[in-house]
């Protein structure tokens, strides 16, 4: 159970994410915001030779080609499951602070009840989109009807015939939350393609496959994509662990690389408690204490820190109070200090002790590239020297391959660019 907190260019993906990944024995999944000189073409052959390679790419960051659908309202044919696919979508738009405001609330209460509705009757997401543009819409309310969801009925039939004003301003709420969905080219990669393979979680988990899920941060971003299809994975291998004896072997790594822009789980701090305990291994990397706090709050954050078993504190810390937390973890040691004192009698010498901190907050803030502090269950701090990919035997093989790839994303993008015209139409 791995938290890794390390600032940008200090090795954490060569250092860290690249070597799990390359020795990883079982499934493997990767979250990131960009994919060129990056885990993805550092892994990806590597990964081919062991299993099938599925890559999850909406907003084209390795422009790749859409290979595969995922059924992104499989889990949302109970009213959990949609309340949960709702909050992947709110969680990506909201910081943790301002996620459980009325709008936001009520957003994502009838956000859980559209889905709800379109996965009873396997209907494709898009028709979500079409009745949160039309509130007036009672499709939603009969599919609930029928499939017997009479409370959310009820619920959702309240919504559309409130006071227009309250009504209008949570299914525009609502709106923004999904309007990642809006762009086609984004829905049609949860959305059922006949002539593609399905990418099932279930199978996965006991497979060797690898699962890349690329997507941009920031606004309009398809980052609850993203998060849902990573908690649908990890949730599915915890269920197939514990029907195959209690613990997935071998187990699942989860690379959860950016997880604060591009992966928002709102419940991934109660996650961690379990899923060592399944032969689910998460490594969520963060670029400072603050980014976890502002993701899940300061208890969510506390929670995460403190059921990791493996702490990984890389340079770049500049957070003063962090740095000085971390200092007293490492403790204090013991310093003889001599001093020499002249008088009329002669010269004397004193011995005395007293102690210091062993690395104060100064040295922490200053730790060079390719250091990291370990604090793991039931041992002493460490001090560690970081080994990058490219210092392994294994570069000869792995590095002209992650050029390779890299090559192969520049191509795709520059084919993408001759196809257009200048005003960015298909010539």
């Amino acid at each position: 159970m791995i938290v890794a907190i390390m600032a940008p260019r200090s090795g954490k993906t060569s250092g860290l994410a690249i070597p799990a990944i390359l020795a990883a024995p079982g499934p493997v999944l990767l979250t990131s915001n960009k994919a060129a000189n990056d885990a993805f073409t550092a892994t990806v052959d590597a990964r081919a030779e062991v299993g099938t390679i599925w890559t999850l790419d909406p907003q084209q960051i390795a422009h790749h080609p859409r290979e595969m659908w995922w059924d992104i309202l499989a889990d949302a044919r109970d009213l959990a499951g949609a309340k949960r696919l709702a909050g992947h979508f709110v969680a990506a738009s909201v910081d943790e602070s301002n996620g459980s405001d009325f709008w936001s609330t009520a957003a994502s209460n009838t956000l859980g009840a559209l889905f709800l509705a379109a996965a009873s009757h396997r209907r494709p997401i898009t028709d979500v989109l079409a009745w949160l543009a039309s509130p007036a819409d009672r499709t939603p309310v009969d599919l609930l009807t029928d499939a017997g969801h009479d409370a959310v009925a009820a619920q959702l039939q309240g919504t559309v015939s409130g006071a227009t004003e309250t009504r209008d301003g949570i299914y525009e709420t609502a709106r923004q939350y999904a309007s990642c969905l809006l762009d086609p080219d984004v829905a049609a990669w949860v959305t059922p393609a006949k002539d593609l393979p399905e990418f099932k979680p279930f199978a996965f988990a006991t497979s060797r496959d690898t699962l890349y899920l690329l997507s941009k941060d920031g606004g309009g971003s398809a980052s609850a994509i993203i998060a849902a299809a990573a908690d649908a994975v990890m949730r599915a291998a915890v269920v197939v662990a514990e029907r195959s004896g209690g613990r997935l072997d071998p187990p699942a790594l989860c690379v959860l690389d950016e997880a604060a822009n591009v992966c928002k789980i709102s419940d991934l701090p109660d996650l961690y408690s379990h899923l060592g305990s399944r032969g689910v291994i998460p490594m969520t990397i963060l670029q400072s204490y603050r980014q976890g706090q502002r993701c899940w709050g300061e208890a969510g954050m506390d929670a995460l820190w403190s059921a990791a078993t493996v702490k990984i504190i890389g340079s770049g810390i500049d957070d003063a109070d962090f740095a000085d937390r971390l200092s007293r973890q490492v403790g204090d040691h013991d310093v003889q200090t001599t001093s020499v004192s002249t008088s009329d009698g002669g010269k004397s010498t004193s011995v005395s002790m007293r102690t210091e901190r062993i690395l104060p907050p100064d040295a922490i803030r200053a730790l060079p590239k390719g250091k990291a502090l370990l604090l793991a269950t039931g041992i002493r701090v460490a001090m560690l020297d970081l080994r990058p990919w490219y210092k392994e035997p294994s570069a000869k093989v792995v590095g002209p391959a992650s050029a390779r790839a890299t090559k192969a994303i520049t191509e795709r993008a520059i084919a993408k660019t001759h196809g257009r015209d200048d005003f960015g139409l298909s010539a």
